[in-house]
């Protein structure tokens, strides 16, 4: 979109000014993220030091270890805006930063999209059973997936009304 487009949509900013914006806006949601990812990484490790621990089957540790990893790398994906913006801090890149860090960010909400699936199954198998562990999954990912499409769906309907 021009900048003469986005005047008429009602900001009246420059091209530095709207590339802050877009940073708060990109840090404002990753701590949103970041606070589910870390009540979720609590959660898996608390799980650990549960008594019922050592009643999980091989599978069940697996599956567990698997979301930890998947928690660490949500973590990670989350904490890389920061480390961009602080690498390339004062260096008038605030533009391509933005955009970096943009799709940092969407990647981080698909990991953290996939570890929600993930903990939801593998708290419906420990707790019930394998199978109700497998119907949950497909449940939280038709959510997810929904969810995604509608988003999805917004955006491209907003950039057809202008």
């Amino acid at each position: 979109m021009s900048e003469g487009a986005e005047s008429k949509r009602g900001r009246d900013e420059t091209a530095d000014e709207r590339a802050d914006r877009n940073f708060s806006d990109i840090l404002q949601e990753l701590r949103v993220v970041l606070t589910g990812t870390q009540l979720i990484s609590g959660f898996l490790l608390a799980v650990a030091f549960q008594s019922r621990f050592e009643d999980l089957d091989a599978d069940e540790i697996q599956h567990y270890l698997v979301l930890v990893a998947i928690a660490a790398l949500a973590t990670l994906l989350g904490l890389t805006p920061v480390l961009v913006h602080r690498l390339h801090f004062q260096r008038r890149l605030k533009r391509e930063i933005v955009r970096l860090c943009n799709v940092l960010l969407i990647i981080t909400l698909a990991v953290v999209s996939s570890l929600v699936i993930g903990v939801t199954g593998f708290i419906f198998e420990v707790v019930v059973s394998a199978t109700a562990g497998v119907w949950a999954t497909v449940a939280c990912t038709t959510a997810v997936v929904a969810l995604w499409v509608v988003a999805w769906a917004v955006r491209r309907g907003a950039a057809a009304a202008h």
